[in-house]
């Protein structure tokens, strides 16, 4: 398996992370055409921002995404995007929402994804050679 790397003009990276958002109360909202209509904002809203969304499911109440993602944006920027647009969508729609005024929890889950094991990383640091010094 090949790794992509992620080519700017002033960065070449490879940045993934699994985020999970829950609904609000964690009430159990979404169908089947709920969750669709989520995925489709979070694939539009990755495009206008110039990140790929790999991988989507979710569940009635929660939903898992795996996304790649350029340096110049936070976690936290990417994830107000994707829940404040899917959230207008989700209402505009007319589908239930777990509460009057939000659909999600302002909690959630990331956890960066990829690259070597940690203690491969630490390893190859470890043993850089280090310049001599007079």
């Amino acid at each position: 398996m090949t790794i992509e790397f992620r080519k700017e003009r002033h960065s070449v990276s490879d940045l993934k992370i699994h985020l999970i958002c829950v609904t609000k109360y964690r009430r159990k909202v979404f169908s089947d055409a709920g969750l669709k209509l989520i995925e489709e904002a979070f694939r539009s809203v990755a495009e206008k921002m110039d990140f790929r969304v790999l991988e989507f499911n979710g569940e009635a109440d929660h939903v898992h995404s795996l996304i790649e993602y350029p340096p110049k944006f936070s976690v936290s920027q990417i994830t107000n995007a994707l829940k404040g647009v899917s959230s207008r969508k989700y209402g505009q729609a007319g589908l239930p929402k777990p509460s009057k005024e939000s659909l999600w929890s302002p909690s959630y889950f990331v956890s960066s994804v990829g690259g070597a094991p940690l203690e491969v990383l630490k390893k190859y640091i470890q043993d850089q050679k280090r310049p001599d010094t007079h």
